[in-house]
């Protein structure tokens, strides 16, 4: 017990040095390994610039931020998109603690219209060879706008573009023409054609962007007039790309008009089977849901009022077309007002935000004959819904089953009504009549009292059958 005291003493100093050793070779590859991989997180925009694009950039500037990374680098490419939608990104990029790098990729890629404002507003602002970048240009698809409206327009976007572009030392004065002339430039032109200095420089992937930037030094502009030195340290980064969430993944694709005025459409007409076949339950549901998502999908994009209102006539017309006799000239005119309300829903400045004049004319024919068709008949259904028992049989012929004789009351010795067995419709009646009817006589129902058939023969004011 004494000998294994002893030698577990003279141990111990070997075992705590071999542990020492362990640690540190544990630990050096930790400690080398951290100062040297710093830290850019990457948010790739490929798609429209509208309120789910604003929301995924402010998460990841709060992200990036927050976790204090050596940068954001935002891929982009996009045909542009909504103004207040880009007017809330360049707020964001520029009142960002970290610097922004927008970095227009992969070839063939472009920012235009909204995507050049984002372009510029970036501390480091780089394209990929083969994409471009510009066409600037202020747009209404509702049509063109007069002179003054125009200037209005132009001279908003340009001085939008002036208020930061000159804080990373750009050429204001080249940007202006992607505003006023539309312009657009390549890669090349961008960065050095004819001194255009519209971007910092040209990669062909984002490592390879990276490592240019490494040890460059900006000057960065907090927003309020103070200017600092910073310096890119980007050697052997760690880019972590932040990935859309379900919710991100949900909101672009309901950014659709498209989609949302499938599912508005397709949303009504279940939401009417419902009303017109109770207890059916599932399509009233579906359809609910379907058109709460289309005016969910509506509510991200700009929806201009006075189509609204056309949809709205164009209801209320079809609806009159049911009550009035104009012969299809009310169903016609809910119909051009449905195609008109629908080509003109989205105030959107760029075709990937509009409704398609297919989609909305298509549907809108089709809608409304379907919805003209189905309230006729319901309208039929619920007229005829009265005509059962003795009223659906007014107008109808009948055969006499038996010989019908008035019969004579005992006190005045009257004739007074006759009754009988007659055969219509397939059914045996019990009938009355003013004058005697021979059996097999073929008659016509005049009217009823109670269960009573009232007939006459064949001939005298005869009516015709009521449908």
């Amino acid at each position: 017990m004494d000998l294994y005291s002893e030698q577990e003493q003279q141990m111990r100093p070997t075992i705590k040095f071999l542990s020492l050793i362990l640690l540190l070779a544990l630990a050096y590859p930790l400690r080398a390994d951290s100062p040297t991989r710093p830290l850019v997180y990457r948010l790739e925009i490929h798609d429209t610039i509208q309120p789910v694009s604003a929301a995924r950039l402010d998460r990841a500037l709060e992200q990036a931020n927050r976790d204090n990374a050596a940068a954001l680098l935002i891929e982009l490419d996009t045909p542009g998109g909504l103004l207040d939608s880009t007017r809330q990104m360049v707020g964001a990029t520029l009142s960002s603690r970290i610097p922004v790098i927008v970095y227009i990729a992969p070839a063939g890629a472009r920012a235009g219209s909204a995507g050049f404002f984002l372009l510029e507003a970036a501390d480091i602002a780089a394209m990929a060879p083969g994409t471009n970048a510009g066409a600037a240009h202020p747009v209404l698809s509702s049509g063109t706008p007069d002179d003054t409206m125009k200037q209005k327009m132009e001279n908003d976007a340009a001085a939008f573009l002036r208020s930061y572009i000159g804080r990373h030392g750009r050429n204001a004065q080249v940007a202006e023409e992607a505003v006023r002339s539309s312009k657009s430039f390549s890669a090349d032109e961008a960065l050095n054609g004819q001194g255009q200095h519209l971007i910092d420089l040209t990669a062909a992937s984002d490592q390879q962007l990276l490592a240019a930037l490494d040890g460059r030094t900006i000057t960065r502009d907090d927003g309020a007039g103070q200017k600092s030195s910073f310096t890119f340290h980007l050697n052997n980064p760690r880019i972590v790309t932040i990935q859309p969430t379900v919710r991100d993944q949900v909101l672009g694709f309901l950014a659709n008009p498209n989609l949302a005025l499938l599912l508005l459409f397709g949303g009504a007409l279940l939401i009417y089977l419902e009303f017109n076949v109770p207890g059916t339950i599932v399509p009233g549901a579906l359809g609910t849901v379907m058109v709460l998502l289309a005016i969910f999908s509506l509510d991200l994009l700009p929806i201009r009022h006075t189509a609204v209102l056309l949809l709205i006539a164009a209801a209320v017309l079809i609806v009159l077309e049911m009550k009035f006799t104009s012969h299809g000239a009310l169903a016609m005119a809910g119909i051009v007002c449905l195609g008109f309300g629908t080509l003109t829903l989205v105030d959107a400045p760029i075709p990937e935000l509009s409704i398609q004049p297919v989609v909305a004319l298509a549907l809108s024919v089709g809608f409304g004959i379907i919805t003209v068709v189905l309230l006729r008949l319901a309208i039929r259904a619920r007229r005829n819904k009265a005509l059962i028992g003795p009223a659906a049989l007014v107008g109808f012929p009948a055969t006499a089953m038996e010989p019908i004789f008035p019969a004579n009351t005992p006190s005045n010795n009257q004739p007074s009504p006759a009754f009988g067995h007659i055969f219509v419709q397939g059914e045996i009646w019990q009938a009355t009549s003013a004058e005697p009817i021979p059996a097999q006589t073929t008659l016509r129902v005049t009217g009823f009292h109670g269960d009573v058939l009232e007939v006459q023969p064949i001939g005298q004011n005869s009516l015709s059958p009521t449908s």
